[in-house]
């Protein structure tokens, strides 16, 4: 067989923490440890059980026996030991099948009214899982996030920043920006309807190379479904040389990016105007299909060397597109700069932004 099943019962599953592992022997202990330390009661829970469904996709490592000598240990605590149980499943194939498909199956064995996303590589705060729970069970259709931190400290800085400090409504308004989703996956809390019965098929299976994080986050907003976010830090996101996430190339995720733009956005605009007439936005303009590229009408930037240069002439397309002053230009705007000049509220591009007293996601989206 393929799969194997190792189960531990309990009287009653409230949420269920959704674990794909492959070789975390590194990581997992404190990950498991952080879990094992959650608060578990509120003003509105008495007691919240956790169900740890974990797909253990083929480690070649330790990664299991340190799972389940941690679990054993648990039990045998007559204190806290009730309040776990622990369903496993585990590839027994030559090969992993990747984050998708094993998400999946810890979803599919699970049986907690809500679940609870956990990567074995990272960590969560005591509260997280209560203070989550509260928000998810007010919003059945929402995908919950949290801000987070990361270790090392300043790791990836820009995306830090600008995923913790997005507004409510950029939560889903800054959703063709290069870090993907707006919530980020190892803080997704939910309640089980917005998986199983809004998205047939889960995530994504195709495995590795595949962002089946940004592919369900936007087939739940096909899907009529909303995003949320604890404004508490209830992660400490991990980032290291063997994440997942480095499988995956930029290119796929700016197709993703693009192809959703075009057809949410761009394919209802009469015409639009690229912000930046550089290489970012020369870059998009390139990457539209034919009948995109029809609709801009003209880059635009303050740059007086590319205004000098009046006309962009993407050879070898036959076309010629003429590059104006911001004031000159008509919204609505694709703005292609910087993600850092998008979250310095003093910095000129912002103030020059808010001087012409636009609306994000209706007269301007980002892409970067």
């Amino acid at each position: 067989m393929e799969e194997k099943k190792h189960i531990e019962k309990s009287d009653a599953t409230v949420v269920s923490i959704i674990i794909p592992l492959y070789n975390c022997q590194d990581f997992i202990q404190e990950c498991l440890d952080s879990i094992f330390a959650q608060t578990l009661t509120s003003d509105s829970y008495q007691q919240v059980k956790l169900e740890l469904s974990i797909y253990e996709d083929g480690s070649t490592d330790n990664t299991l026996k340190i799972v389940e000598e941690s679990f054993q240990k648990l039990k045998n605590d007559t204190t806290n030991g009730d309040k776990f149980s622990l369903v496993i499943s585990k590839n027994e194939s030559a090969s992993p099948h990747g984050v998708g498909f094993g998400r999946n199956r810890a979803i599919e064995q699970s049986s907690g009214e809500y679940l609870c996303f956990c990567d074995g590589d990272d960590i969560m705060e005591p509260t997280r899982v209560i203070t989550q729970l509260e928000l998810a069970s007010k919003n059945h259709d929402a995908l919950v996030g949290s801000r987070f931190k990361r270790i090392p400290e300043d790791s990836t800085h820009n995306f830090a920043f600008w995923a913790n400090n997005l507004t409510r409504d950029q939560l889903e308004t800054q959703i063709y920006l290069t870090f993907g989703p707006t919530i980020v996956m190892p803080t997704w809390f939910c309640h089980r309807s917005v998986v199983v019965d809004k998205i047939p098929g889960g995530f994504d299976e195709t495995g590795k190379g595949t962002p089946e994080d940004l592919i369900f986050f936007y087939k739940h907003l096909d899907a009529g479904g909303r995003v949320e976010r604890c404004p508490e830090i209830l992660m400490i996101y991990r980032y290291h040389a063997n994440a997942t996430t480095f499988s995956v190339s930029d290119e796929t995720i700016r197709r993703i990016r693009l192809d959703r733009m075009e057809s949410l956005v761009l394919n209802k605009w009469d015409k639009f105007t690229i912000w930046n007439a550089g290489k970012s936005g020369r870059r998009l303009y390139r990457g539209l299909k034919e009948i995109t590229r029809k609709k801009v009408v003209a880059f635009c930037d303050v740059d007086d060397a590319k205004l000098k240069q009046r006309f962009y002439n993407p050879y070898p397309l036959k076309e010629k597109l003429p590059i104006v002053s911001i004031q000159e230009a008509q919204p609505p705007f694709v703005i292609c700069v910087k993600t850092e000049l998008i979250w310095d509220e003093s910095g000129p591009f912002r103030r020059l932004l808010d001087s012409l007293s636009l609306t994000e996601g209706i007269d301007y989206v980002f892409f970067n």
